[in-house]
């Protein structure tokens, strides 16, 4: 279904670009890491002056990576221009990403005032009728139908004489336009690219055998089912619509020719920005230096209660929107307390934490996580404090003891006063109670899935446990008080990912793991897994691990993926660093500049069509 294509510098050069996402400027979700990390492939092949990307402005998210441009001389700027002189309320400028590239942004607010009337024209032309008052659904009609008109003044002003223009859509937010585009035969190629199907994602998390009933499910009865049934007409709307139909892999596609009744006419694998993750040989360095971090975490969080050996400790880590059975929360679960058990039988000398960072409601910070953790750092500043009072003294000593050269009592070099402060801060820090599961204090802490298996379980942190689980309900930033890291320097401490999804179009969070150089687990029901597993032959060897989800049962799976768990908690420490240095040796291959001819190529058939 991919199709190659040579560069054809024809086409970057009298063709003007326009991808529109709601994600552009606005970061929600794995579209956005799309979008962003792909512009620099594309600003290097295509004219920079004919690529633009088209978004919605919400303030709080665009203002600090937008630069606004004043000169409205060209095409675009007309555009944008007549439109505000109309009442529209639209922003010209630079992405501050790299390749910095020129956005046009829509405030979906300022035409509220018109949804009676967009509303109206949706089902007396298309007949889509939308008559709830949903927020985001209101805002994504107000910018789809900004964007309709932007591009209608944009081809019907004086653009040059044979330049063409493709627009391209991600998703069904951003695939609005496409029905009034075709309904005014406006002269413009449109590509829509589905990176999920709505309907395929709540079908997923409802039906434990969602891919083998693909071929049988009534969309139209489905779609009322769950109440979406407005937003499914407007995704087949932009698929049946677009002249050129993409999704981001083989499992999507065959999910498409189902639920949207027409079949992808190319596969966009997603890709990343590797310039941006490469750490050369200082990767493994960054390795250590951050696993240093997470120490510290584990050892106020754990040690007060008990103590393991951090060298012979490993992190695991599972990470993305929370959905239970669609992320693969729940066999990463199952699969953990089968380790935990396997790692026992065998009498394996080594502890095995496992973070599972998601977002999930919660009301603060669990007050004795963030006890336990002040007490730690005035513990660590004592120590420090007299290891700085104890290093004088010494030097001090053996400078002066006139030839002699034992060592000095060191104990008696240690004042009362510190010995009595350290000693006060350890015996307060101390506790008798198992280290707590979740960090913070969830909204549904009685129904939470996760706190329920891992209690029914017995995964509650027992000093006996080679498995011990830390559940992290918010994403990792700096401003975070349990971390004081990113996201990404987060992942580049730890061992090993885990994402076994069981609905996953494609899959961030592992190709995330590669371009830092970590080993990492997905499943073959994701879009990168089966990626993985029908373009390498020795993916393991690359540090990529892939569970059979497809027709294999819940159990089996869970037993696969605690047995691969298991295989990996053996690797000694040197065979951890030579399968960390293949993992970012291999991660060239997902680059944007090898992927993005992918693109390049349906974007050359579009305007054939």
């Amino acid at each position: 279904m991919v199709k190659e294509v040579k560069d054809n510098k024809k086409l970057f050069q009298q063709t003007m670009l326009f991808e529109v996402a709601w994600e552009v400027c606005n970061q929600v979700g794995g579209i956005y890491t799309v979008i962003r990390s792909k512009i620099p492939a594309v600003v290097s092949k295509w004219n920079k002056d004919n690529y633009f990307l088209l978004g919605p402005y919400f303030e709080n998210q665009a203002s600090p990576a937008f630069d606004p441009i004043e000169d409205l001389n060209d095409p675009v700027g007309f555009a944008v221009h007549t439109m505000r002189e109309s009442g529209y309320d639209v922003h010209y400028g630079h992405w501050l990403v790299t390749g910095r590239p020129k956005v046009v942004l829509f405030n979906p607010f300022t035409i509220f005032n018109r949804l009676g009337d967009i509303k109206y024209k949706l089902w007396a032309d298309h007949y889509i009728s939308i008559n709830y008052d949903d927020d985001l659904t209101n805002q994504v009609l107000s910018f789809g139908h900004q964007v309709t008109e932007f591009l209608r003044i944009l081809v019907s002003s004086d653009i040059p004489d044979g330049l063409n223009v493709i627009a391209h859509f991600h998703e069904w937010m951003a695939g609005v336009p496409i029905a009034d585009i075709r309904r005014q035969n406006l002269p413009i190629k449109m590509v829509f690219t589905t990176h999920a199907t709505m309907l395929g994602r709540y079908l997923a998390m409802n039906d434990h055998n969602f891919y083998n009933n693909l071929p049988f499910y009534n969309w139209e009865n489905e779609a009322k089912h769950f109440n979406i049934y407005p937003i499914v007409q407007l995704e087949r709307a932009a698929a049946h619509g677009a002249q050129i139909f993409t999704t981001v892999s083989d499992i999507t596609a065959h999910e498409c020719t189902h639920l949207l009744g027409r079949t992808p006419d190319f596969i966009l694998p997603n890709g990343l920005n590797i310039e941006r993750f490469e750490a050369m040989h200082e990767f493994q360095n960054m390795h250590l230096d951050y696993k240093e971090q997470i120490n510290e975490f584990v050892m106020g969080h754990f040690f007060q209660s008990y103590s393991f050996d951090l060298d012979k400790t490993m992190y695991f880590f599972s990470s993305g929107r929370f959905e239970y059975q669609n992320k693969g929360f729940d066999l990463t679960l199952e699969a953990l307390a089968r380790l935990n058990y396997k790692m026992k039988q065998e009498n394996i000398d080594k502890t095995v934490i496992f973070f599972l960072i998601t977002r999930q409601p919660y009301y603060s910070f669990n007050a004795q996580v963030l006890h336990s953790k002040a007490l730690m750092e005035e513990i660590k500043r004592n120590t420090e404090e007299i290891e700085k009072d104890l290093g004088k003294k010494l030097f001090y000593s053996v400078t002066q003891n006139n030839g002699s050269y034992q060592l000095p009592n060191l104990n008696q070099m240690i004042s009362e006063h510190m010995e009595l402060k350290l000693r006060r801060n350890v015996q307060t820090w101390k506790s008798y109670s198992l280290p707590y599961i979740v960090t913070h204090n969830l909204v549904n802490d009685g129904t939470d899935p996760v706190l329920n298996f891992l209690r029914s379980s017995n995964l509650i942190n027992n000093r006996e446990d080679k498995v011990k689980v830390v559940y992290h309900p918010d994403f990792i930033n700096t401003a975070n008080p349990l971390f004081h890291m990113e996201y990404g320097q987060f992942v580049r401490g730890c061992h090993l990912g885990v994402f076994p999804s069981y609905y996953e179009p494609w899959g961030y969070t592992p190709l995330e793991c590669m371009a830092s150089g970590i080993p990492s687990i997905t499943s073959d029901l994701s879009g990168f897994g089966s990626y993985i597993a029908a373009n390498f032959d020795d993916y393991e060897k690359m540090g990529l691990y892939v569970v059979n989800r497809n027709n294999v049962s819940y159990y089996d799976s869970a037993e696969q993926l605690a047995n691969l768990m298991l295989r990996f908690t053996k690797l000694t420490r040197r065979e951890r660093i030579s399968m960390r240095n293949n993992v970012e040796e291999n991660s060239t291959h997902f680059d944007w500049t090898n992927l993005a001819r992918n693109y390049f190529a349906a974007y050359e058939e579009v305007l054939k069509r």
